[in-house]
């Protein structure tokens, strides 16, 4: 995709993706990389960061004989993606206001 991706709006991607189910790193990076060219490297630390500011915890669970941690959303995560989505709307809708000529300065 040609627009670039900030970390806010990877934050964003993050916990829709948690929020739907618990997920661990790769499958989250997956799911990301489709809108945004990002490296495991760049992931990690967002994940980590989520995780210290109490929006995401983590568990671990065997699969196939490797451990794998997996990620949760919490009660504040849930409330912080809410909050994300409430802005995501609000900007969406002033681009296409502009792309669409109905918003003017």
């Amino acid at each position: 995709m040609y627009y670039p991706v900030s970390a806010l709006l990877i934050e964003f991607l993050i916990l829709s993706v948690v929020d739907t189910q618990d997920s661990y790193g790769y499958e989250i990076s997956q799911t990301v990389k489709i809108v945004a060219d990002i490296k495991e490297s760049t992931l990690y630390p967002i994940l980590k960061k989520l995780e210290k500011n109490g929006y995401l915890t983590t568990y671990s669970q065997e699969f196939q004989g490797r451990k794998r941690k997996y990620y949760s959303i919490t009660d504040s995560g849930k409330q912080q993606l809410l909050y994300l989505h409430e802005e995501w709307s609000s900007y969406r809708n002033t681009i296409d206001g502009i792309v669409e000529g109905r918003i003017r300065n």
